[in-house]
């Protein structure tokens, strides 16, 4: 057995070493930062939401459960484009709608289309039959951003479960691949 004393690890001073990666500045969290997203953010909320057909109280699940006056309050503001200070928490609810929105826009290009995907049932283990605005709209940050990562993955070509568009879907052979 070593008998050596051992040497403790500290993070080292020299430049020439990499530090890490570099923490996000808590600046963004900030009142005067948070209030300059406020307004445009419930304004897209509500156009997105309202193609969504979202009723309010699915609007309010969405956002945490603020008090209705409160989310009227909100969004009177918005809409007459004075500063409205969120809470973080609602700021990154409001985050992973615009992600799931950007997503099934890329993935689908019509409206029509987000919100038929959005309401249908789905075979994917994460929405297990569900219809995924189920998890957008049980109230939990979980479920926005398990609905936000699915639609990233799928995105980029990572993560699609088998669904019925595979049932046909015949593999490429060594004949079907042609070099020019």
């Amino acid at each position: 057995m070593d008998k050596r004393p051992r040497k403790t690890h500290r993070a080292s001073s020299r430049p020439d070493l990499a530090a890490g990666p570099a923490f996000l500045s808590t600046e963004r969290f900030e009142p005067k930062a948070r209030a300059r997203l406020g307004a445009p953010a419930l304004r897209t909320f509500a156009a997105i939401t309202e193609g969504w057909g979202l009723s309010e109280a699915q609007r309010l699940s969405v956002l945490g459960f603020p008090g209705r006056s409160t989310y009227h309050y909100w969004l009177a503001k918005a809409r007459d484009r004075k500063r409205v200070l969120l809470p973080v928490d609602t700021l990154l609810r409001l985050s992973a709608v615009f992600g799931i929105h950007k997503g099934l826009r890329i993935l689908f290009g019509r409206s029509e289309d987000e919100g038929s995907w959005l309401k249908r049932p789905h075979d994917a283990p994460v929405f297990g039959g569900q219809p995924p605005i189920n998890l957008v709209t049980s109230g939990t940050q979980d479920g926005l951003m398990l609905v936000r990562r699915y639609l990233d993955a799928w995105r980029g070509g990572v993560f699609a479960a088998p669904n019925a568009a595979d049932r046909h879907f015949a593999p490429y052979s060594d004949e079907d691949i042609v070099i020019v």
